[in-house]
């Protein structure tokens, strides 16, 4: 926009209306500054109009749009380039990297989890329903199960039946089976174990002990036991109910665990950055520089499955997504190191088999972590 075109004598950046301060932020100004330097905002005292109002309403919408529409359009095109232009200071012609990760990322979950609601049998990427087990069990319903019964013959029941016989926990076998492996450890003996074996014996014992009496309650199980009734042991032995949700509706907790993962890749992204910083310590670029270029990379991939949602819906299968992990994304990657780092194709080869490799193993570990804390926090 040409900020040297005269403005009209009744608008809000007519000269008329000029002050010698920002009412915004104090900072002393010129009559021929139509903005303040130092907050941005327009220098005029004229009284705010419905007209105005809207009239910046509309302008603040443009201005963001522009910046999404370069965003996108670079990030979609030009891979690595976008980065380039950021680090070396167009920061204003492209949204946030942080932000527009996590935003576009949460709308993709959001989005998704909408389409599987609508359409419980699309396949997308992180679909995760248990229609399909349903209909398997309703299938198995009249179909008899052989079991071997205390006097040595063989009985047989429907599945329907021996569901029933599992919700009032008449399993006399399964129950013979937990007495005789279960195994007392007393506070003291605790004391005794190494403080790394600790947690998994105590959880162990507890977790015996839960399917052993069906005891719900932390505090009534914790007096059972004569354990310390601390936050610590209620929260260990609170567990089971976790596990006992997850293992009743895995699907909902896979659902849940999903949700997460734009946080999760938010905070393994750091730690990927530092490979990179690594590998490339003989270029300039700073740490948080690399980390802006991770982001990138992730903010394209969560970009291009929000773009392959709708096709895969329509033809009903994942093949756009599974196109776009498989094929695009990691010519993409490629480019995007090449345009970025400006090294020799052999070099951004060798890098990328090498990063790739980083990638995987480092995210498959900081994956179980990240899955230990989530279950422990369902």
């Amino acid at each position: 926009m040409d900020t040297n075109k005269p403005a009209k004598n009744n608008s809000r950046k007519a000269f008329k209306y000029r002050g010698s301060k920002c009412l915004n932020c104090g900072h002393p100004l010129d009559l021929s500054d139509r903005f303040c330097s130092y907050c941005s905002q327009l220098n005029t005292s004229k009284q705010l109009s419905l007209k105005d109002f809207l009239g910046e309403f509309i302008g603040s919408i443009l201005t963001y749009d522009s910046r999404l529409r370069y965003t996108i359009k670079d990030l979609l095109f030009k891979p690595g380039t976008i980065t380039k232009n950021y680090v070396q200071g167009q920061r204003l012609k492209y949204a946030n990297p942080f932000r527009f990760f996590l935003s576009v990322s949460i709308i993709f979950f959001l989005i998704q989890g909408l389409m599987t609601s609508i359409s419980p049998d699309l396949n997308t990427f992180v679909n995760l329903n248990n229609n399909g087990n349903a209909v398997a069990l309703d299938s198995l319903a009249n179909q008899n199960i052989v079991y071997p019964s205390e006097n040595g013959t063989n009985d047989t029941l429907q599945l329907s039946e021996l569901k029933v016989i599992t919700d009032n926990n008449i399993i006399p076998n399964e129950t013979k089976e937990e007495e005789k492996s279960f195994k007392y450890i007393s506070e003291s003996d605790f004391d005794t174990i190494q403080w790394s074996n600790r947690f998994v014996e105590r959880f162990v014992l507890y977790r015996d002990f839960y399917k052993l009496h069906k005891i719900k309650d932390a505090s009534i199980a914790l007096d059972s036991l004569n354990h310390k009734k601390n936050a610590y042991n209620r929260w260990v032995y609170n567990k089971n109910n976790s596990i006992d949700r997850i293992v009743e509706d895995p699907f909902g907790f896979g659902n849940y665990m999903m949700g997460k993962v734009p946080f999760f890749l938010f905070f393994f992204t750091p730690l990927f950055a530092f490979f990179f910083w690594m590998i490339y310590s003989k270029k300039k670029y700073t740490y948080m520089e690399h980390m802006v270029f991770i982001f990138h990379i992730f903010s394209f991939l969560f970009l291009g499955m929000l773009i392959s949602l709708i096709p895969d819906l329509l033809i009903g299968t994942e093949v756009f997504g599974g196109i776009l992990i498989g094929l695009i994304g990691p010519f993409y990657f490629y480019k995007a190191l090449r345009n970025f780092y400006k090294q020799s194709r052999l070099i951004t080869i060798i890098k990328f088999v090498l990063l790739n490799f980083v990638f995987w193993l480092s995210s498959s570990i900081a994956a179980l972590l990240f899955f230990a804390v989530t279950a422990a926090a369902y």
